[in-house]
């Protein structure tokens, strides 16, 4: 029992370690990176953001970013209604997603589009703003309400 617990500390320890927030790769320009594909988002450096996804890493100075988008994906639980209770049906699954666009190394326009978290939403738009010194554009109404 105690070594059961020690491992369960210990691989919390671990994932704790990582900095930055845990995001899926939906999809951009990025070559050889799968869409769908998990990744970790570090905005902790003063200098660059940091992607992480498998063996591949990149790293876009905060300078070279100019758009930051976000929007939502809301729909209802309809399986979960179906499945457990109708009163589920009064409530809203969201997702939320934000694009960043940016300059390479060549001058190329890049974008890449990350699913983040409900609880990291708000760290991660607010660290980019500061960051990078630009405003993020909102989808729609909905997603600006839902950021705050």
């Amino acid at each position: 029992m105690i070594r059961i617990c020690l491992l369960l500390i210990g691989g919390v320890a671990l994932t704790a370690g990582e900095p930055g927030v845990k995001a899926q790769f939906m999809g951009g320009t990025l070559a050889g990176v799968s869409a769908k594909s998990s990744a970790r988002l570090d905005l902790t450096s003063a200098e660059a953001l940091a992607f992480r996804c498998g063996q591949t890493e990149l790293r876009i100075p905060f300078q070279k970013i100019d758009r930051l988008e976000y929007g939502q994906n809301v729909s209802r639980r309809y399986v979960a209604a179906v499945l457990i209770s109708p009163v589920l049906l009064l409530s809203k699954s969201r997702k939320h997603f934000v694009t960043i666009e940016y300059l390479d190394g060549e001058g190329r326009q890049q974008a890449l589009v990350f699913r983040v978290e409900k609880g990291d939403i708000r760290w991660v738009l607010a660290s980019l703003e500061a960051r990078t010194g630009r405003r993020i554009d909102y989808q729609d109404d909905e997603a600006r309400k839902g950021s705050k």
